[in-house]
């Protein structure tokens, strides 16, 4: 019988992050259990360190060996590949990240994130290259590719028609100033949610959380969460059961992980 639901993963940008200690992390809590500790918490990370250096695959196999069976990290793709004038000619670099044994993750290896800069606009052709360079498997295991595009002009329905043509699905930014597109193209979901308060207990008010808990559901199901304006109305996805993915990143850093655990408890 196929699941009416898909699996919905919530969690926060990296572990380590100095004002968390004594607020998310117990105090006097060593350093190098910090991850072991988020990770019973939470259900997913995304890791930001991927983009500025390259990680071996020891430590990859180390991340993996500290978190539970069910917990993935997201890894967010290095910026050689993502900060350039032509993107298709980012094959190296991508292959140079793919080969530094981000598979050693296992079953913990979630989608990997390539983040462009907010002065990259949409150019069809060239984007259509970067995505076909994006190797869908790799060690004989199934990849997970999202594109975070930070520029108004990817705001058209030919963004979205060739993601979808890729299967590649495009970040829901929740932003003060990046486009936020909620359109469907593949079998997952993901979010990046930057809009909370350090100054909020759980980063975000209790009602936002309710309706963001609300909105993840109705991914999970197939469903599009009705307040969300898509930006190609003509050509909506399939209904059926989509994996989640969500992050509570950036402001309210110090909440971030109070924001996440209160809407895991909002999923139950």
């Amino acid at each position: 019988m196929a699941a009416k639901s898909g699996t919905i993963r919530v969690g926060i940008g990296g572990w380590t992050f100095e004002p968390w200690r004594g607020v998310f992390y117990p105090k006097g809590l060593p350093h190098a259990q910090e991850l072991k500790y988020a990770a019973e918490r939470l259900t997913s990370i995304e890791v930001n360190g991927t983009f500025y250096s390259t990680q071996s695959p020891k430590t990859f196999r180390k991340w993996a060996g500290e978190a539970p069976d069910d917990f993935q990290f997201a890894l967010k793709g290095p910026r050689y590949a993502v900060n350039r004038r032509v993107l298709a000619e980012a094959g190296d670099s991508i292959k140079r990240f793919m080969n530094s044994g981000v598979t050693e993750l296992g079953g913990k290896l979630g989608p990997l994130l390539w983040q462009f800069a907010p002065t990259k606009k949409f150019d069809e052709a060239d984007f259509g290259k970067f995505l076909e360079l994006l190797p869908q498997t790799f060690d004989g295991r199934a990849i997970r590719h999202v594109v975070e595009v930070r520029h108004d002009s990817f705001c058209t329905p030919d963004f979205i028609a060739l993601t979808r043509q890729f299967r590649t699905p495009i970040v829901f930014s929740e932003h003060a100033t990046y486009p936020a597109i909620p359109d469907v193209v593949s079998d997952f979901v993901y979010l990046r949610l930057q809009k909370g308060k350090d100054t909020v207990k759980t980063g975000y008010q209790p009602k936002a959380l309710d309706d963001w808990a609300k909105r993840l559901k109705a991914w999970a199901k197939g469903n599009a969460p009705a307040d969300l304006t898509l930006i190609d109305k003509k050509n909506k996805a399939p209904a059926k059961p989509r994996d989640v993915y969500a992050y509570f990143i950036h402001e309210g850093k110090v909440r971030a992980p109070a924001a996440a655990m209160a809407t895991i408890e909002r999923l139950k």
